[in-house]
């Protein structure tokens, strides 16, 4: 039918006619529906020590931290195996990569109960499950516990399909996505365009092997990760003593888990100005989660030990297409997102020296920056 302008009625006021309305908010209703502990923060002092409680879904303890922002495109959940105990089994239309923070055992993936595939890992793996793959989690020891935390792409997922029993009962199995091949969590991999690393299983990421990125400025080393042909990725960066990253911002989202390091820290900012800039401590254990869009973050390494952090995010595989501007790469004055270290405030170095002089360590970004009262230690290629 067709609706004629005679056949409305034009409100005489602003308010007249009109109602409140709004499409129920499906991740909001879930977390209270799960009953789990929420943590609504962009800093984690030390992932170890974060606060869980009762999940039954997990089988455990366990919690969610998340940014109360609808445009947030992935959520953390942090959960405990008890020792000797096992998790839920479950599958679920999100996606999921799981980081061990302590323990070891071993984790059960399947599309059928005649075909199983186990695998085991312990501190410092990372792997994903297949979207939509049924999974279990066994803790292998019987005298400590297993803590380990995963990223999802759970909120824009539940908000789209606002429907619990399809996100958790599906019963489509995705074989584009999961095959069942024996070597599908073996740690194997292949490397393409020099730093982007595919593979599916990492048994120890604060050790693995890292690319040169001299874009991103004093000596980084870096691997992008393709993991589970999933559209979230990850990748894990590493820079020398002494030294800081550039500048630059990108989509909300981004999970910063600091894997070595005695100390450092962020710096996050949106304003020109900024008046709202926030300083983050970090420490192995660490957790910043870049809260929103056009939010500028910097990452310093103000200790006496190389500092790696790994990046757990979202969209797009974690890439961006070659024919895209906005990039990391690019600095601001040529559309792009990165701050040149020509081009920022006085004030962002002597914060960093200022730390560096609280642990005794020395400058290392005289090659960069002009008026930095240390010395030439990096160059654009790592050479400490």
């Amino acid at each position: 039918m067709v609706m004629k302008g005679t056949d409305m009625k034009i409100a005489d006021t602003p308010s007249e006619g009109l109602t409140d309305f709004r499409i129920p908010d499906a991740y909001e209703n879930w977390l209270e529906e799960e009953g789990v502990l929420v943590h609504e923060t962009f800093y984690i002092p030390d992932m170890h020590e974060i606060e869980v409680g009762p999940w039954e879904r997990k089988g455990g303890k366990g919690a969610v931290v998340h940014i109360d922002n609808n445009n947030m495109p992935n959520d953390l959940h942090v959960v405990d195996i008890d020792p000797g105990g096992k998790s839920e089994p479950e599958h679920h239309m999100y996606e999921i990569n799981f980081y061990i923070v302590s323990g070891r055992g071993a984790t059960t993936v399947w599309m059928d109960e005649k075909n199983k595939q186990t695998f085991e890992w312990g501190a410092g793996a990372l792997f994903t499950v297949p979207l939509n793959a049924w999974y279990q989690h066994f803790n292998g020891t019987g005298d400590e516990k297993v803590r380990y935390i995963a990223t999802t792409n759970a909120p824009p997922m539940m908000r789209l399909f606002r429907d619990e029993n399809f996100m958790f009962n599906c019963p489509t199995m995705l074989e584009s996505r999961y095959s069942g091949g024996e070597d599908y969590f073996s740690g194997s991999g292949t490397l393409y365009n020099k730093r982007i690393w595919e593979t599916n299983f990492i048994p120890n990421a604060p050790d693995m092997a890292l690319y040169g990125w001299k874009e991103r400025g004093a000596g980084g080393i870096n691997a992008m990760l393709n993991m589970g042909k999933n559209d979230m990725g990850n990748h894990i960066s590493e820079f020398p003593i002494g030294t800081y990253k550039k500048a630059h911002r990108h989509g909300p989202g981004a999970h910063l888990v600091l894997l070595s390091g005695d100390s450092g820290f962020s710096l996050l900012w949106t304003k020109e100005d900024r008046s709202d800039m926030q300083k983050c401590d970090w420490k192995i254990g660490s957790i910043v989660i870049i809260p929103g869009d056009g939010t500028f973050h910097q990452h310093f390494n103000s200790g006496t030990k190389r500092a790696r952090y790994m990046a757990l995010r979202s969209g797009n595989g974690g890439f961006i297409a070659p024919n895209q501007r906005q990039s990391a790469d690019v600095s601001i004055k040529d559309g792009g997102i990165q701050v040149e270290y020509t081009d920022e405030d006085v004030e962002i170095h002597e914060i960093f020296e200022a730390e560096l002089a609280k642990s005794g360590a020395r400058c290392n970004m005289k090659a960069f920056i002009p008026y930095c009262t240390g010395v030439e230690g990096v160059t654009e290629e790592r050479n400490t």
